[in-house]
């Protein structure tokens, strides 16, 4: 199962962000996932918690959304949604079309918990709780 490495070096991605924006842990994860990028989303999200197991991303919330196949016409220039085993234009009919969209595994949006977890709460190791978070609480910050 490739999505197990596929998760670890995704949350070495989301770690270093959350190191970078001084965050005590990581809330959401938000992935965009074509069906033709090799990943299966089922299997990747019952790797997912295996994987951050003792990470900033443990005990996020991975949101999976699929990006649709599309494709662009090299006869007539139409940009279309495809299925994935029919890259065919709609408006001319012509196979000969290039692949725009659907392959891709993006991290689309990371969302952080920055600031003290409350009282008594520690960071995550090797993270320094930042500064300017309200009084008690965490400011969730969310990166595009």
């Amino acid at each position: 199962m490739h999505e197990l490495s596929v998760c670890l070096s995704l949350l070495g991605q989301v770690e270093a962000i959350a190191r970078q924006h001084g965050a005590i842990r990581v809330e959401r994860i938000v992935l965009r996932i074509g069906p033709l990028s090799g990943v299966e989303a089922d299997l990747l999200r019952s790797a997912y918690p295996m994987a951050a197991a003792g990470t900033l991303g443990e005990g996020a919330v991975l949101e999976i959304e699929a990006a649709a196949v599309r494709v662009q016409c090299r006869e007539c220039g139409t940009e279309s949604d495809a299925a994935p085993n029919r890259l065919l234009c709609p408006a001319c009919g012509s196979y000969h079309t290039r692949l725009i969209g659907g392959d891709e595994l993006l991290l689309a949006r990371v969302e952080l918990a920055i600031g003290d977890a409350g009282a008594g709460a520690d960071p995550p190791s090797g993270v320094e709780p930042g500064g300017g978070s309200p009084p008690g609480g965490a400011a969730v910050n969310s990166l595009h």
